[in-house]
Parts: structure tokens; C-alpha cells; sequence
């Protein structure tokens, strides 16, 4: 099936271009949501009668796009969730999440403007893709987290199996400290019982060497 672009689309072509898309991705997506024409004769002509207005638009809407853009990306969003001790997490952190975070800095950002390259299914910093103009994109990153405190190390560039090291570590670190305290414990009591004997037995001796009368 014909389309004429009224807009850029990834992967497809530029405003005004005519390519063959398959019919179901024009009648569910391109056309619905009017980024294209189907390409008959009286569409073609309709859009270079509206070309010049369309273009004013694009110009506009970009500008807004890249204002936007230029204080959003690179922006970093803290989501908290619940997941394993080897972080995998009890669920994944989807489009609606990333634009509900955003939304909530101060960012309107619709959840069918968000891309997620890969699922974000673990515990981590996971980037994320905001497209707000065909031709503007912006780049958020998501530190998934189990608590504040996880959040801000995460940030910090600790990874959750560092956190999970350190911890351990720190745990070996009591375990063994207790078992010194104990152990040095026990000798001060063998210690104490030592001289303890002794003095018993220098009483007895001293006893032993008094004259009978």
C-alpha cells in the first residue's frame, strides 16, 4: 500500500515522501494517528496545497521538541521496586513507569512517546528513549532500585553485585569480630581462673608450712 508522509517516520522516510508500507501498519498506525496519506491523486495534491503550512508547523513543533529535549535528556529517574537479592526484579519497569516518573519531576511526558530498548527487568541503570518530535529524541536513564539509599549508590556507579559483595563483606566482618569478642572472652576467664588456682594453692602451701603447736 502507497502512503504520503506527513511527517517524518523512522525507518520509512521524510515529510512528503510516497513509500510502500504493509497495509495493516498504514490502516492501524500511520493513518490513525496521521502521520500519513494513503497515496491517491487528490491526497497528493491536498498535501502540496498544505505543504508549506505543515513545514511552518514541523519547524515549530521541533523547536518546542528540542527545547524540551535539551532539559530532559540526559536526566536520571529514581523508580523504587521490590526484587531478589540477585536483583532480578518481581515484575519489569514498563513505558507507563518511565512516563509517570518523568511526569512527576515536572516532565509531561506520554507513555506512547517512550521507548524502552531493552525490557527492564533487574535492578540497575537502564536507559530509556523519549521521542518528542519525529525528528527530536531524548535519552533518560532509570536507576531501578530497591530504596533511596540503593538509588544513591547505584548513582554513584556502585552496581547491585558490588552492593551485594559489600555487604557480605561486612557481614563476615561482625560474624568475626563476635567470634574474637567471644574467644577473648574465654581467656580472660581461663586467665581469671588460672590465678585463681594459683592464689588456692599458695594458701594450701602456706598453710602446710605453719607450725604445729
Amino acid at each position: 500500500m502507497q502512503v504520503i508522509l506527513l511527517q517524518r517516520v523512522a525507518k520509512l522516510g521524510q515529510m512528503g515522501d510516497v513509500v510502500d508500507v504493509k497495509s495493516g501498519y498504514a490502516r492501524n498506525f500511520l493513518l490513525p494517528q496521521k502521520k500519513a496519506l494513503t497515496a491517491s491523486k487528490a491526497n497528493i495534491a491536498h498535501f502540496e496545497v498544505q505543504k508549506a503550512q505543515l513545514e511552518a508547523n514541523n519547524l515549530e513543533t521541533k523547536a518546542e521538541a528540542e527545547a524540551l529535549g535539551a532539559k530532559l535528556n540526559g536526566q536520571q529517574f529514581i523508580v523504587i521496586r521490590q526484587a531478589s537479592d540477585g536483583g532480578n526484579l518481581y515484575g519489569s519497569v514498563t513505558t507507563r513507569d518511565v512516563s509517570e516518573v518523568a511526569t512527576a519531576e515536572g516532565f509531561t511526558v506520554d507513555r506512547k512517546q517512550v521507548v524502552i530498548p531493552r525490557p527492564i527487568k533487574e535492578l540497575g541503570l537502564h536507559d530509556a528513549v523519549v521521542v518528542l518530535h519525529p525528528e527530536v529524541e531524548a535519552v533518560v536513564q532509570m536507576n531501578v532500585a530497591r530504596s533511596a539509599e540503593e538509588a544513591e549508590l547505584q548513582a554513584a556507579g556502585k552496581s547491585i553485585q558490588e552492593l551485594a559483595a559489600e555487604e557480605e563483606a561486612a557481614a563476615e566482618f561482625e560474624i568475626q569480630e563476635l567470634f574474637d569478642d567471644i574467644g577473648a572472652a574465654a581467656s580472660e576467664d581461663d586467665d581469671l581462673a588460672e590465678s585463681a588456682g594459683i592464689e588456692t594453692e599458695a594458701k594450701a602451701d602456706d598453710a602446710d608450712e605453719e607450725p604445729k603447736s
